[in-house]
């Protein structure tokens, strides 16, 4: 089945229907009091189970189910599974802050929903209520979500791609890539298409302390490049990706003639930490030329500014299309800025990024 989700709600200004979908009455009661102070939203029901879920979603046609992860009778993973399947449409998870729920987690964005949020271990009722805004906008995003599709349960792994064969391109140059909503999956796409002797690839995908070393862990299983939670002060090398923490910026520095990782507790840019702003503006600053900047599917702007500047320092840059992004706002930005040389689908980038390579090196033997 690929039916696209119909997004007439939002585009006519009408008011987006949520379904809540969780096992504990608390949380059903919190959500549904948070969703409906707003004026574009309006809460069409509130299941404790899949089973009675799926006769709500028959009667009410919501636009954006939330989904708890952990529930009695079918978990939300095997839901999930069977909705984007049949009827697919925008989900944001509600995950616990676990290293099973991370997983979990994880495992949901790949069968096709569009976001989670992180439900306190603790305190419940002060917890998502100190989330709600953050709830409120995921929401609204997920209603905006472009594709989606029915997913696979099991995705085909790409073709693996040949190696660059040129060790001063891969120990020179440096790959930068900014993602955020639907970016777990397309940061997925273009790593595991990567060579084993990639030039070394730092990452800043918006994402909150906890999940991080479990989508590196995750990447490192399916990727040829070698894929970690980025450490501060550790070298930057070739063959290797650095995903920023949660909680924490990702910035690139000089230590002598080397490279090397650094973390910022600073506060959040563009509302974000880690951000792709801090990112990007470290590769403009050092990198000049020898950077090649990335920017995937995301809501909002941030890295854009900055993207801009590393294209001024010489970096040659590419953006995501819109027809393969969930959200087409971050790349959507990055071009207005005019920061974008090449904008592409996501199954595209990893292989026009060794071209480029291949024509680099091929042309000047030198970066």
């Amino acid at each position: 089945m690929n039916s696209s989700v119909n997004l007439s709600p939002v585009a006519a200004g009408g008011r987006i229907k949520v379904l809540i979908v969780d096992d504990s009455a608390l949380v059903r009661q919190l959500l549904t009091e948070i969703f409906s102070r707003e004026r574009d939203m309006t809460v069409v029901g509130a299941a404790p189970n899949p089973l009675v879920a799926r006769e709500m979603i028959r009667a009410t046609d919501p636009d954006v189910l939330t989904l708890d992860i952990e529930m009695p009778q079918m978990d939300g993973l095997d839901f999930l599974e069977r909705l984007m399947r049949l009827r697919p449409m925008p989900v944001v998870m509600v995950s616990t802050l676990t290293d099973r729920g991370s997983e979990a987690t994880l495992r949901a964005l790949e069968l096709g929903a569009v976001d989670f949020v992180s439900k306190p271990k603790l305190g419940i009722a002060q917890g998502i209520a100190e989330y709600a805004e953050e709830i409120v906008a995921k929401v609204r995003v997920a209603a905006r979500a472009r594709g989606i599709r029915a997913r696979p349960v099991r995705p085909v792994a790409p073709q693996p791609l040949p190696q660059l064969g040129n060790r001063r391109l891969s120990t020179e140059k440096i790959i930068f890539i900014g993602a955020s909503t639907g970016g777990t999956e397309a940061v997925r796409e273009v790593l595991e298409r990567m060579p084993a002797d990639s030039p070394a690839v730092l990452v800043t995908q918006h994402m909150p302390p906890g999940f991080t070393r479990t989508f590196a862990a995750r990447l490192d299983s399916l990727c040829r490049l070698h894929v970690s939670e980025a450490v501060d002060g550790e070298r930057v090398l070739p063959g290797h990706a650095y995903i920023a923490p949660g909680g924490l910026h990702l910035k690139l520095v000089r230590s002598g003639a080397n490279y090397v990782a650094a973390l910022d507790d600073g506060e959040p840019v563009n509302r974000h930490k880690p951000s792709v702003e801090v990112l990007f503006h470290s590769a403009a600053e050092l990198c000049g030329p020898n950077a090649i900047g990335v920017m995937l599917t995301g809501m909002g702007r941030d890295g854009a500014l900055a993207m801009r500047r590393m294209k001024d320092a010489g970096a040659w840059n590419v953006a995501q299309d819109e027809a393969s992004c969930v959200v087409f706002g971050m790349p959507k930005e990055a071009i207005a800025a005019g920061a974008v040389d090449e904008v592409l689908p996501v199954q595209d980038i990893a292989g026009r990024l060794l071209q480029r390579l291949g024509s680099t090196g091929a042309r000047t033997n030198r970066v």
